[in-house]
Order: C-alpha cells, then sequence, then structure tokens
C-alpha cells in the first residue's frame, strides 16, 4: 500500500515544477523548475516500491519464502532512483554550465534576449 502523503507530496514537487517551467522566462528558473520535476519523479518512483511494514528482500528466518511477496520491500526502484540522481546532477550541471556561457555572451539570463535561434 503506496502512502498518500508520499504520493502527495511527489506530485507537488512535480507540479510546481512543470508551472515554472512554463511561466517563468529566467534560465535559472527553468533550471530549478525542471529539478523539481526530477525530484518528483523520484520520490513518486520510491513510493512505488515501499511496502507499508515491509522488510528487506533477504529470505532468511526473519522473511519466509511464502510471505516474501507481500512483505518484502521491492529494492529496483530505489535502485533506478539513485542512478537517476546521479544523472539528474550531471544534466543539472550541464544545464548550468550552459547558463553561464549564455550569460557570458548576452549578459542577461532572459529568454527573450535569444531570438535568433529560434526557427
Amino acid at each position: 500500500m503506496i502512502s498518500t502523503i508520499v504520493l502527495t507530496t511527489g506530485l507537488t514537487l512535480m507540479l510546481v515544477g512543470f508551472w515554472g517551467v512554463l511561466t517563468h522566462r529566467n534560465i535559472l528558473r527553468i533550471i530549478i523548475s525542471l529539478s523539481l520535476i526530477g525530484t518528483g519523479t523520484h520520490i513518486l518512483i520510491v513510493a512505488v516500491g515501499y511496502v507499508r511494514g515491509g522488510t528487506a528482500p533477504i529470505i532468511d528466518r526473519a522473511l519466509s519464502i511464502a510471505e516474501a511477496s507481500t512483505r518484502a520491500v521491492d529494492p529496483v526502484p530505489s535502485a533506478l532512483v539513485v542512478t537517476a540522481i546521479v544523472i539528474g546532477l550531471a544534466v543539472t550541471a550541464v544545464m548550468l554550465a550552459y547558463a553561464i556561457r549564455l550569460y557570458d555572451a548576452r549578459k542577461t539570463l532572459s529568454i527573450d534576449a535569444f531570438t535568433e535561434s529560434k526557427w
């Protein structure tokens, strides 16, 4: 059973991130909004793998094979989230480096100043 608080938190972070991407014209705020979307997604993925009252997926005296499917926490979503966090950190670093280069070129971080790259 998935906790509604965790799901609500993840969805709220994602919605705030989408709102930020759609409404802000500053590149740094857009990068922060994209990071919020990623964080909300990570929370949702971890919430899917969570089992209330669950235990580690190690078959021993504490967890028999018969009750493993109902009491064991799925480790795959947690492993995927750890990988996604590392990839998200690298992507955010590249976006920030690109924002620095754009600021050096135009002395502004407003998207409106970069109209020549539109099609």
